[in-house]
């Protein structure tokens, strides 16, 4: 199932596209399930 709001990437193509609406199924580029994208860890401020 598609999350709203999440970011979705190929590992092909590096296409990427965002969920605006939650639904079944998945989105495929390449005939392959897209990867969800998960946030990039912010840097320490020690």
């Amino acid at each position: 199932m598609n999350e709203t709001g999440k970011r979705y990437t190929c590992q092909t193509c590096r296409t990427q596209v965002i969920c605006v609406k939650k639904g079944e199924g998945r989105f495929t580029c390449h005939d392959v399930p897209m990867e969800l994208l998960t946030a990039k860890p912010l840097p320490s401020s020690d």
